[in-house]
């Protein structure tokens, strides 16, 4: 009898813009692990019955993004304690006794994204500033914490997301108002725009970026385009800058090995398979 051939994917909707199928496809074929990778647009009333179905065709877990990922904390039978704190589930492995296992493996790529494009950047350096107040913010968050970053300044256009961040992290959080955004820069190690401001058909970053000063590492979650105005500017400052794509490729790391049993290189080749 041939087993099952292992089957992944990922979960969203829309879902055509995803790059993770060209990522985990590339590793399949690199490591000739006989297996697939799917993406599967899935509207949110369809989305508890077609996760149920999945393992019977074969799926050992999929990735889920926008919308599902705070919902699926519903769904799932069991969370991981940094899925939860994280308030969203990116990685959902099919467990052989037929529950939904849900983790976050967001902040590991963060963290590892920057480890690797600013190798000399120390969490107790000094404080982080951190754009943005949504799901990617609390993932960022939650890793730099736990990294041991001092300090984290929040800044939002709505303050009172903001704040709400503040309520769930505890006082390592500082929150500033959108409009005093730049005057913290000066003072931060570390700037990470978690927004989607400078995204390609995105308003543009507004924030003023005079306060950057040589030596910082600056980091943008956005990687359409690869290099962002806020990553141009902090660039021509003197700043380490890291561009937002490889946050995407090491996430899926610890979801491939989960998966097919192999732990996948995140190098150029599959930073090229991404962009193809």
């Amino acid at each position: 009898m041939v087993d099952k051939i292992p089957l992944a994917g990922v979960i969203g909707s829309p879902i055509s813009h995803s790059k993770s199928p060209q990522l985990h496809r590339h590793w399949l074929k690199t490591y000739r692990i006989a297996g697939d990778y799917i993406p599967m647009d899935v509207a949110a009333h369809d989305l508890a019955e077609v996760l149920r179905a999945l393992p019977k065709a074969g799926f050992v877990g999929v990735n889920v993004t926008i919308p599902h990922k705070e919902t699926i904390l519903e769904i799932a039978d069991l969370v991981t304690d940094r899925a939860t704190l994280i308030g969203a589930a990116n990685t959902l492995i099919f467990r052989k006794d037929g529950k939904i296992h849900a983790d976050n493996t967001d902040g590991y790529g963060f963290v590892e994204n920057l480890r690797s494009g600013a190798p000399e950047w120390r969490a107790g350096a000094g404080p982080a500033t951190v754009l943005g107040a949504g799901g990617a913010a609390r993932a960022v968050i939650a890793s730099l914490l736990d990294a041991g970053v001092p300090e984290i300044f929040v800044t939002n256009r709505t303050r009172v997301r903001a704040e709400k961040l503040a309520d769930d992290f505890g006082k390592r959080l500082t929150i500033v108002d959108w409009v005093q955004a730049g005057n913290i820069l000066e003072d931060s190690a570390l700037i990470v725009n978690t927004t989607s401001l400078g995204m390609i058909g995105k308003p543009s970053m507004r924030v003023p970026l005079d306060g950057l000063r040589r030596g910082s590492v600056v980091t943008d979650l956005v990687y359409t385009p690869l290099k962002t105005d806020l990553l141009a500017v902090a660039e021509d400052a003197g700043c380490v800058t890291v561009d937002g794509l490889g946050m995407l490729l090491h996430q899926a790391v610890p979801a491939f090995e989960r998966w097919f049993g192999k732990r996948p290189e995140v190098d150029s080749h599959a930073r090229a398979a991404a962009l193809r």
